[in-house]
């Protein structure tokens, strides 16, 4: 059965309201009848994006047309039929003749529509008509019942609440794909987009089914109610509905309780405009922090359903810090309770934005801040942050409560690189943000979760995560070379609290040097390609031996605490011996003087006779140098300015260079 066909089966009011979006000459009701099998079965909201399919969908229905013609000349009562669809044939191509391209989006939009309204009565009207056809079936049975067997109603009764048991069976699979699984899904891509993953963590497909899924048990609540008021008229022995309804109300209350609970979700996590990241919080610095109710139930309730403006429904917020009690204690400043509103949302959702919160060292004891007798840092500490409102709506009231993901807490800025390691380590290895003890036995990390977690923060500073060859050098030099990496564990002990060997520092200090220089200095370079980066000393005099003299490339010290960055280049001597050369490495300290474009544009070498050389000619693998680097370039200013650096080398043939670096001059 087509959906126009069961579309003629309802009610006059409700069909009556499809078959006026026909009285139109761009889209006539005969042709929706007599096409109804063809128009349902294409993809209009495609055509409605791709002209192509518009085009090709515009001529089938041109041919349905003349098809249809041809069968009303072939009987003799469908004259009018059959001038008419001629007509409509003639009316639709005129259109297209004088405005192509709008009347033939028109036409098809119009189709679209038209199917997208019928679509919506069948599913919404159609169920809530039999409903209400039920309730009214119901109320004439009994104002009948003398004139009636007392069986009939019983059963008319029964299948009733049978039907609305079935439709709580459906509700119930529904809350458990929606809270059980799409809701941990988003948890979870919320989690790891803490920490820069580019996962989408919009919660308008979360609203939407919350919100309607919320809507049909209240409008069940409602049918319930009227079986209360059918009772007070009349009941009888064995009267089904006071066996069976209490049970129904139960499960209703139950789903509703489950769902507006599970709704219930902090939006953005705790941050500082200026900090490290989000989920790094420091002392007497303050921070935001966004809950929302993803049951926009109050814009769905008051505006289209007037009958009901007179419900009475609260929200409201109050804040608090849980902290597990054996570390440090905070009071919390600023305005601890807001309610939700949608003025503050971007996408009108109910919201209620902390913007102005501060924490406090809160004394304890005899005086001191918490003790931790875990042998913990101050930055393995968890906190939680907690939000609590109530919801009251038909006499259903639900206490509300979600926390924030565990955030760090830092009294100087000096702590914010190893609590934001401490929030790597956590939300990528566990999914449970009550676990504010996660750090007294902190797991280990497998190899493809921290190549994965360290690509996001390059994703995050330079709009480019980790390649693969990348990734195998930093393996080979956590793990040696192996086979597979895939077994191969990284412990928190070796990520931030063990020195890297030959050297005073950390891996995640290392790391973290790296990533500050790419976001204040080498965005662009690190986005577009230009940087190799992560590349073995083994490994780079291999790959620039095979390629032509002057062939240069970028990498990462490995030498440096603060990040670093420098460049080795290939060059031949007379007798055709390759030799590589490096230059010291470039710091922060020195990008902030010259940016490394400008940096390799004017590097010279002094040879013989004093002549200077750039003996950068080719970004690896063979890009001429202007042509990788020359939109960074940097114009010359005005007056002289010189920058010097000397570096002594002994090249082949013992000749002796001097690398001297200039910055643009005006002359």
């Amino acid at each position: 059965m087509t959906q126009w066909e069961r579309l003629q089966q309802l009610d006059t009011v409700y069909s009556q309201r499809a078959f006026d979006l026909y009285n139109r000459d761009e889209f006539p009701m005969e042709v929706r009848h007599y096409l109804a099998h063809w128009i349902e079965g294409q993809d209009w909201e495609r055509a409605s994006r791709d002209s192509s399919q518009a085009a090709f969908l515009f001529q089938v229905l041109l041919e349905n047309l003349d098809n249809q013609f041809s069968r009303f000349a072939q009987e003799k009562d469908s004259f009018l039929l059959q001038r008419n669809f001629r007509r409509y044939k003639q009316n639709f191509q005129v259109s297209v003749l004088l405005l192509p391209k709008l009347s033939l989006y028109t036409c098809l939009c119009v189709c679209v529509c038209l199917f997208v309204c019928l679509f919506k009565n069948i599913i919404h009207c159609f169920i809530w008509q039999v409903m209400e056809h039920s309730i009214r079936c119901l109320e004439e049975q009994q104002d009948e019942f003398d004139f009636k067997y007392q069986t009939h109603l019983m059963d008319c009764e029964a299948n009733f609440l049978s039907d609305i048991s079935a439709m709580l069976d459906a509700a119930d699979v529904l809350r458990s794909a929606l809270i059980d699984e799409e809701l941990v899904d988003w948890k979870r891509r919320q989690q790891k987009s803490c920490i820069g993953a580019p996962d989408d963590t919009s919660l308008e497909h979360l609203e939407k089914w919350f919100t309607q899924i919320i809507e049909c048990m209240f409008q069940l609540q409602k049918f319930l109610q009227k079986l209360d008021e059918l009772v007070g008229k009349m009941t009888y022995d064995n009267d089904p509905i006071l066996v069976r309804k209490p049970p129904l109300k139960s499960r209703v209350d139950t789903l509703l309780t489950h769902l507006i609970k599970s709704s219930f979700v902090v939006e953005t996590q705790p941050s500082m405009p200026q900090g490290r990241g989000p989920l790094v919080l420091r002392t007497n610095v303050q921070f935001s922090v966004k809950v929302r109710s993803d049951s926009n139930i109050i814009q769905h309730f008051y505006y289209p359903t007037p009958q009901i403006h007179d419900c009475y429904l609260k929200y409201h917020v109050c804040i608090y810090m849980c902290l597990y009690c054996r570390f440090r204690k905070f009071n919390v400043l600023g305005t601890l309770s807001k309610a939700l509103n949608m003025a503050e949302s971007m996408n009108g959702g109910m919201v209620a934005d902390f913007r102005h919160l501060t924490l406090k060292d809160q004394k304890v004891g005899g005086g001191g801040k918490g003790i931790n007798d875990l042998s913990l840092s101050v930055t393995e500490e968890l906190h939680r942050i907690t939000f609590q409102t109530q919801f009251d709506y038909q006499g259903l009231s639900v206490p509300l409560e979600t926390s924030s993901l565990p955030v760090v807490v830092v009294s100087n800025s000096s702590q914010q690189q190893s609590a934001w390691a401490s929030v790597l380590w956590f939300n990528m290895l566990c999914s449970d943000p009550k676990n504010v003890k996660f750090f007294e036995t902190s797991p280990a990390a497998t190899w493809p979760q921290f190549g994965e977690m360290l690509s996001w923060q390059f994703l995050s500073c330079g709009k480019r995560g980790l390649d693969s060859d990348q990734l195998e050098t930093l393996a080979i030099k956590l793990f040696g070379k192996q086979q597979s990496y895939d077994s191969c564990k990284i412990s928190w002990t070796k990520f931030s609290k063990e020195n890297l060997p030959d050297t005073n520092f950390t891996l995640w200090v290392w790391l973290d040097g790296i990533l500050t220089l790419v976001k204040l200095y080498l965005s662009d370079l690190w986005s577009d390609g230009s940087i190799m980066g992560f590349v073995s000393k083994g490994k780079e005099r291999l790959l620039l031996k095979k390629k032509q003299n002057g062939t240069f490339l970028l990498r990462f010290s490995e030498s440096i605490k603060d990040g670093g960055i420098t460049f080795s280049w290939v060059q031949y001597a007379n007798d055709g011996t390759p030799s590589v050369q490096t230059v010291k490495p470039f710091t922060s300290t020195d990008l902030k003087q010259i940016a490394l474009p400008d940096i390799l544009c004017n590097f010279r070498i002094m040879v013989a006779e004093n002549i200077p050389v750039n003996p950068l000619c080719y970004l690896y693998p063979n890009t001429p140098k202007d042509q990788a680097f020359g939109k960074y370039y940097s114009e010359k200013t005005g007056g002289e300015l010189f920058v010097t650096f000397y570096i002594l080398w002994t090249f082949p043939l013992n000749q002796r260079f001097f690398i001297r670096l200039l910055k643009c001059s005006s002359d």
